[in-house]
């Protein structure tokens, strides 16, 4: 006995009456339409307030001369950015900003990178690793003014570190490291990158965690050693959280004011002077208020700079 083979029937589509939405469509109130934008408008209001406003006065000031100061302020077009262009103190604050925050990113890479490959290696037991990230870690749970005060005591002319280098033969007397033209810059810079490796380190840490063990399998399978899988699986892994990590670095280290200031206060001489000190010299010793939004506004016009290559990289990782 066959049985026959019948062909399920389906209803033919039917068209919704004129006037109303296909099925799977419904028309949305045109109120409901503005709900997330109410749940968003105190988030709005907070950062007009907070950021926009600012950001618009501070540009509106570059443009006028004696503002704050004086009660009706002249409008002087763009005097004031090229004053601030001008000025050799500026010049030389933009050439020691790019020294620091150039050494400081690169630094901060270097050793961050190599402290996250050893906390990450299978040659140290699970103890030692303990102990290495929590010493590793200890520069960034200081604040800013404790880590001044640390190292203006360190490298003070009776410090530890020439009595260390003393001891060791290296100096023969004791060096002022803050108050010498020739290396105030660059105590100031060691002391920022100590300061800034750790969240350098935990960041590689965690990404070199994330890479999968098959693919050092592979690389192992196909012959290639430690330094073969490092260049071509590690450091290709890595390449997304490390351009990240160097672009905000750059940002947040060319806004450093509160180290400088307090180690040095830009001197001696000029030697660690840097665009936020020289803003706030401006604004504060000077009463340059005018000449210090100038240099404000250029300060933020390199920071978008950075920020727009920060936001394409992100764009190109999704």
């Amino acid at each position: 006995m066959t049985s026959a083979h019948v062909e399920p029937v389906t209803a033919p589509p039917v068209a919704p009456p004129a006037g109303r939405p296909a099925p799977g469509r419904a028309r949305v109130n045109p109120a409901r339409r503005l709900i997330p934008y109410a749940y968003l408008s105190p988030t709005i209001v907070l950062m007009m307030v907070l950021m926009v406003v600012p950001i618009v006065m501070v540009v509106g000031y570059s443009f006028r001369d004696n503002v704050i100061v004086q009660e009706n302020p002249v409008l002087v077009g763009f005097a004031n950015y090229t004053k601030v262009l001008t000025d050799p103190d500026f010049l030389v604050a933009l050439k020691n900003t790019a020294v620091f925050i150039s050494v400081s990113t690169v630094a901060h890479l270097v050793l961050g990178l190599g402290f996250a490959l050893m906390l990450n290696t299978q040659l140290l037991s699970g103890v030692t690793k303990a102990v290495f990230r929590i010493v590793y870690i200890l520069p960034w749970l200081f604040t800013i003014a404790v880590i001044a005060v640390i190292w203006r005591l360190l490298l003070d002319p009776a410090g530890v570190v020439n009595y260390v280098l003393q001891t060791l033969g290296l100096v023969q007397e004791g060096v002022n490291w803050l108050g010498d033209p020739s290396t105030a810059l660059w105590a100031v810079t060691f002391a920022n990158v100590w300061s800034g490796y750790p969240f350098f380190m935990i960041s590689l840490l965690a990404a070199l965690q994330g890479i999968s063990a098959d693919l050092y399998e592979a690389a192992a399978v196909d012959g290639a050693g430690p330094l073969r899988r490092f260049l071509n699986v590690t450091l290709p892994q890595l390449r997304p959280v490390i351009i990240s990590m160097a672009v905000l670095d750059l940002i947040w280290t060319s806004q450093q004011f509160a180290l400088i200031w307090m180690m040095t206060g830009g001197g001696p001489l000029n030697t660690t002077e840097m665009l936020s000190t020289y803003t706030y010299k401006q604004a504060f010793s000077e009463y340059e208020f005018a000449t210090a939004s100038a240099a404000a506004v250029i300060v933020l016009l390199l920071t978008m700079v950075l920020a727009f290559f920060y936001v394409r990289q992100q764009q190109r990782e999704r």
